[in-house]
């Protein structure tokens, strides 16, 4: 039985955060067409900008490589890269429906299906933030409230909220690679 396409993709990826240029190059050329068909999807078939999407998602992918711990699955993480870079963007050109799947259903990921260790890493990472910061975050990242609609929410200007929500994801940042370089350290202490 030949492998699945998430162990050739994280096979790839593991020898490419080794140095491999070949195998990341390999990965990439394989996880493109994949995401563009989840991309074009959420974006309603808008050709321009899905490909501006897959742009962002893959240099995304790029700068994070390094926050993939190989013993999880690698889809499940470039598919959540894709689906929030997709999220940020329709935000960005004011689309919130999305189209039906059509020809594109094949290379979709289920979305049904949870991982459910990222939803634990992410509560661990918000709990270590303030309450009002943590619960900023949760209403403009996860449910989509805009600095205008969370200033409401939260008695701030829209400005106040911008600059909050920027400081705590900047902290967000540092703690989850604070959190990678601690798991790096683990696994070299474990070999």
């Amino acid at each position: 039985m030949g492998r699945t396409r998430d162990e050739r993709w994280a096979d790839l990826l593991r020898r490419a955060n080794g140095g491999d240029r070949t195998s990341y190059i390999q990965f990439l050329s394989e996880v493109a067409p994949v995401l563009r068909g989840i991309i074009l999807a959420r974006c309603g078939n808008h050709s321009d900008e899905s490909e501006d999407i897959l742009q962002t998602t893959l240099i995304a992918v790029h700068e994070k490589r390094h926050t993939w711990r190989d013993t999880e699955p690698v889809s499940a993480w470039v598919y959540a890269i894709a689906r929030y870079k997709a999220i940020d963007a329709l935000r960005k050109y004011g689309r919130t429906r999305m189209a039906p799947l059509g020809e594109h259903e094949d290379n979709i990921a289920d979305d049904t299906i949870i991982d459910p260790t990222v939803t634990g890493d992410l509560d661990r990472l918000l709990a270590q933030l303030d309450t009002v910061p943590a619960a900023i975050v949760r209403e403009v990242k996860l449910n989509g409230l805009s600095a205008e609609e969370a200033g409401q929410l939260f008695g701030m200007t829209a400005g106040a909220i911008r600059v909050t929500l920027h400081r705590a994801m900047a902290r967000l940042s540092t703690l989850a690679q604070q959190k990678s370089g601690n798991a790096m350290g683990d696994r070299k202490i474990r070999k």
